[in-house]
């Protein structure tokens, strides 16, 4: 069996609860949901979408990066939006970061998100 091994790294936000940035298993990476927060202050970042679902997902490539491996190895992605109307301007930051070989993808609208945030993404990823 493959031994699990945990992610972490001081370039994304430390977990805020019981939970592991990232665990990898075998040949995959399975990342936690990341908010917008400033991995050096913890504080939410941006007050819109676009500005949170940037932060997002730089907090998801350092997470990755940590990991061994990036975007380009996506094999799944979810994503939370507090509110669907972001939706478009979600997608336009998110396609800035996933290579043209899209991975499978969730996208859900949920009624609140940790601290206030108006998007999460989560992802596994090969090596």
């Amino acid at each position: 069996m493959s031994q699990r091994q945990v992610i972490s790294t001081d370039k994304a936000p430390q977990a805020i609860g019981p939970y592991s940035q990232a665990i990898r298993l075998g040949d995959l990476v399975f990342t936690s949901g990341q908010i917008p927060l400033d991995p050096e202050t913890g504080a939410l970042v941006g007050t819109d979408i676009t500005g949170q679902a940037e932060q997002v997902m730089k907090n998801l490539s350092a997470v990755l990066a940590a990991a061994g491996t990036d975007f380009d190895h996506a094999v799944k992605t979810v994503c939370f939006l507090a509110d669907m109307g972001d939706f478009a301007a979600f997608n336009a930051v998110y396609a800035k970061y996933i290579s043209s070989s899209a991975p499978a993808r969730s996208c859900v609208a949920v009624k609140s998100l940790p601290k206030g945030a108006l998007v999460e993404v989560e992802v596994i990823a090969a090596l």
